[in-house]
């Protein structure tokens, strides 16, 4: 590539020839677009040539006014193109013809459309006629430029130009533009040109007016409002800028030997090199994007000229090794000479990224470190999932969040019980509910995925689906559930219990119907390319699991333990369910651990296969977090058969239900309050924790290393006065096995007093998991079940740059954290700390967690591969 140096401030920048002014690292110079130009003209390769207006300058163009000054060294550059070619610009005899593009300084300009054969009036056509073979073609690139002026520089309807043309061709009986004779196409120019009158002033004939007009107007359209949602959506600076480049036109639109298209090195969805892409005959650029599916595949290339063909792929062969990458050519053959228009990155699938990676660094092309920081972390989860096969028609009835990737087929349930016999008899079940609630685990973990008309990213819905690799699709609005007629109701649409859908939880659209999918598949260069991650990162990566199957699918995916096992999600299971409500409606300590003991076996089995699968590794158990009432049924005809199942009255269970009843549950009797109030049930989870784990240690000699989790502390006392009964518990099992434990006590930091306590809080807790979910809630005062209703209207006003219940509040939450994490190394060195929210398989938070040197991250299974990918880039780029 060109060497780096300063440009010279200049107001234009000429390339072609086999020479530029500027290259690759001019972007905020040239643009992209100008950029990758320069870069190309000055390996050789066959540049229409041309010159780049600065970013600089086009600022200075405003309201569609050009300075004096930059009119000046646009027509300095128009001239020096002219005598290059011997031609001059709106020359009678020998006309120069130009064409207008935008290149943005990041990225591609997206809805911002060019400006193609700028020099046309009614003398220059004239000339074009005289020299070609076919005079047709000279007025249709005068036709043409007149619509595609008036369109883009006049804000006219280019509909109007196409009616014109059809009704032409009604007039004269003709099937086709082919049947155009000369006299049709002269005709023709005459009603664009009167098209354009009756709109305002007469089309320009004066070149120069043309040339400034589009320049100003790509310009303005920088500001438009289509551009700046375009920008917004992929996160490029306001103001980043714009350049222009200009160019000397070549047509792919002549009858002989022409046409144009676009070529890639690689096949985009594979990675397998060769010559891909596609290409139209007798045609210009914009024919390709508005008649992509007449395009033909770029064999149809290598039939009208093997050479022309074989000569694209040598020169994609060089850009790629040039520019180290993957690149995608725009192209024009003009009557048998290849001309190259611009040239970038192909765009390409994961599988096909991770091939290109790995194959270039293998090659020494490039290292294992820029292999890395090429994956995005976030597309590797396309890889970990079923996903819609890309040939099939989709019948989408409604739309909501891709809140877990994957899709999945299945029928209509509403009620859990229900979801649970149907998937127990063999029938694919997608439960659809309002929102979930922790009981709802019973059929979280056996149906095929999960539809919510309410609830966010972080909803329990989303947050569980994730972790168990299910798809789902949540905060569906527009979707009506009536519980009592079991419909489902989207506009001009009702979808009965039974009825056969298809969710989408990569792209959140919901289908009717069942639609083909493509079961996922990890390539070699995949597990190639995550060892390189691990060489490099330097915090470790587990998982949030709590069942074998969510455990064993960590283990797989690389996870080095469980940063959060959720304890409560045990309780919910089997009959174990009864027991816990049998503790719940007990008046005496005594009835409640008569109630609890019959937990106690069953517990213990969990535990015991959760520690073989992690042998050896660390494992955060967090004790019972939520509130009892969470664990009653919510009324009507379930209170009824809780009622019968526990030999109790209604009336009594409603009693107890009320009296469990809180306002705001989740800052209310949860967490170490309710371990405080009722003992009894850390006793109880302990003593299954440590029998399980001398259990183990009997069995195969080596046990996980046990952090036992303290949640929602904001005191020290609180934990000593629970990490004191943890201790006694252990004390008593090891007599009574006699195995030695190993084992820490620690505590989420959720709260905000909790962070600004941490050092004090240190002086007992061994470790901190910092519980970002909670405490994202509890800093921002927002519910994140409720947040998904307005959180899109903050972020369209600027308020939150994104949504910080998916990516780290870094000002606010992140300030907590590195309090937390401060005071709590002053006191307590060898502290372990690590995160367990949802943020923690979030690349950008895994970055601040890099950065303030957390000795972990844990995340759903699913993302466990993202996650160190991620912790990997942040290591680089943090050196």
């Amino acid at each position: 590539m060109n060497a780096v140096k300063s440009l010279q401030g200049q107001i234009c920048y000429h390339f072609g020839e086999g020479s530029a002014e500027g290259g690759l690292a001019h972007r905020d110079v040239l643009g992209s677009r100008g950029a990758y130009l320069a870069e190309l003209a000055a390996t050789g390769l066959a540049i229409p040539t041309g010159f780049t207006i600065s970013v600089e300058a086009c600022r200075t163009i405003a309201g569609g006014k050009i300075q004096p000054s930059i009119k000046s060294a646009i027509s300095d550059a128009v001239k020096t193109l002219g005598e290059t070619a011997g031609v001059g610009f709106g020359d009678e005899q020998k006309p120069l013809f130009l064409s207008v593009r935008p290149s943005a300084a990041i990225g591609a300009t997206g809805v911002m459309e060019a400006v193609l054969n700028i020099g046309f009036n009614d003398k220059t056509v004239e000339a074009l006629v005289r020299s070609a073979n076919d005079p047709r073609f000279a007025y249709e690139c005068y036709r043409r430029f007149i619509q595609n002026y008036s369109h883009v520089v006049l804000g006219d309807d280019p509909a109007a130009f196409d009616d014109i043309v059809l009704l032409y061709r009604e007039e004269r009986n003709l099937v086709s533009e082919q049947e155009f004779t000369t006299s049709d196409a002269r005709e023709l120019i005459a009603r664009f040109k009167a098209q354009v009158a009756s709109t305002g002033e007469p089309f320009p004939q004066d070149v120069s007016v043309q040339l400034h007009a589009a320049i100003a107007a790509l310009v303005k359209a920088w500001s438009a409002p289509r551009a700046k949602a375009h920008r917004k959506l992929h996160n490029v600076p306001e103001l980043a800028g714009i350049a222009i480049t200009v160019q000397t036109m070549v047509f792919g639109n002549r009858a002989e030997e022409s046409g144009a298209g676009t070529a890639t090195s690689r096949d985009t969805a594979t990675g397998q090199a060769g010559l891909f892409g596609t290409y139209m005959q007798a045609a210009q650029g914009p024919d390709l994007l508005a008649k992509i599916d007449a395009a033909s595949g770029i064999a149809s290339l290598m039939q009208q000229s093997k050479t022309i063909a074989l000569e694209l792929q040598s020169a994609l062969e060089a850009t790629e090794k040039h520019f180290r990458d993957c690149m995608e050519l725009d192209f024009t053959v003009d009557a048998g000479k290849l001309w190259y228009l611009d040239a970038k990155p192909a765009p390409r699938s994961t599988r096909a990224g991770l091939k290109l990676a790995v194959e270039m660094a293998d090659a020494g092309t490039i290292t294992r470190s820029e292999a890395l920081l090429r994956i995005d972390p976030m597309s590797l989860s396309h890889m970990l999932h079923a996903t819609i096969d890309p040939g099939t028609k989709r019948h989408v009835v409604a739309s909501g969040l891709a809140a877990s990737p994957g899709a999945a087929t299945g029928t209509i349930v509403f009620d859990i019980e229900e979801a649970r016999r149907r998937a127990s008899a063999g029938e694919s079940v997608i439960l659809v509910r309002t929102e979930t609630l922790p009981e709802d685990i019973r059929a979280l973990h056996v149906v095929e995925g999960v539809l919510t008309t309410r609830g966010g990213m972080t909803s329990h819905a989303a947050v569980i689906a994730r972790g168990m690799g299910k798809p789902c699709v949540a905060g569906a609005g527009t979707l009506r559930i009536d519980q009592g007629e079991e419909t489902l109701s989207a506009p001009n649409l009702t979808l009965q219990k039974g009825e056969i859908i298809t969710i989408d939880g990569s792209s959140g659209q919901i289908m009717r119907g069942a639609v083909p999918t493509v079961k996922p598949s990890v390539s070699g260069d995949f597990a190639t390319l995550l060892t390189w991650a691990d060489a490099v990162r330097r915090m470790k990566v587990r998982a949030n699991a709590e069942t074998p199957q969510e455990v064993k699918i960590a283990r797989d995916f690389g996870a080095e333990g469980i940063g959060l096992c959720r304890t409560e999600h045990m309780f919910f299971e089997g009959d174990r369910i009864i027991a816990m409500r049998e503790m719940i409606l007990a008046d005496r300590e005594k009835d409640r651990r008569a109630a609890l003991a019959k937990i106690l076996p069953v517990l213990r089995a969990d535990f015991v296969a959760l520690f073989e699968i992690m042998a050896g590794k660390p494992i955060t158990l967090r004790l019972l977090d939520p509130p009892l009432h969470e664990f009653l049924p919510e009324g009507g005809g379930d209170l009824e058969e809780v009622a019968k199942a526990l030999g109790t009255g209604v009336t009594t269970l409603r009693k107890r239900v009320d009296e469990l009843s809180e306002q705001n549950p989740m800052l209310g009797h949860r967490g170490v309050r309710l371990l405080l109030s009722y003992p009894e049930i850390t006793d109880m989870q302990a003593r299954a924790i440590f029998e399980a784990a001398a259990d183990v240690v009997k069995a195969q000699g080596d046990a996980p290393h046990l952090e036992i989790m303290v949640p929602l502390v904001v005191s020290r006392r609180e934990l000593d006065l629970v990490k004191a009964r943890i201790e006694t518990v252990a004390a008593e099992v090891e007599r009574e096995t006699n195995v030695k434990l190993s084992f820490q006590v620690g505590t989420m930091i959720e709260l905000p007093r909790a962070a600004l306590q941490a050092g004090e809080i240190a002086r007992s807790a061994e470790f901190f998991s910092f519980g970002t979910n909670d405490l994202t809630q509890t800093a921002f005062g927002i519910s994140r079940d409720d947040s998904a209703r307005f959180i899109g209207e903050y972020t369209s006003k600027g308020i939150f740059t994104r949504d910080p219940f998916v990516t780290l509040d870094i000002e606010g939450v992140g300030e907590l954290i590195s309090i937390a994490v401060q005071r709590g190394r002053k006191t307590r060195k060898d502290i372990i700390l690590g995160i367990c929210g949802e943020h923690g398989g979030d690349p950008d938070s895994i970055a601040f967690c890099e950065e303030k040197g957390l000795d972990y991250v844990s995340c759903s299974p699913f993302r466990v591969p993202i996650a160190r990918l991620a912790a990997a880039q942040a290591a680089l780029l943090k050196k």
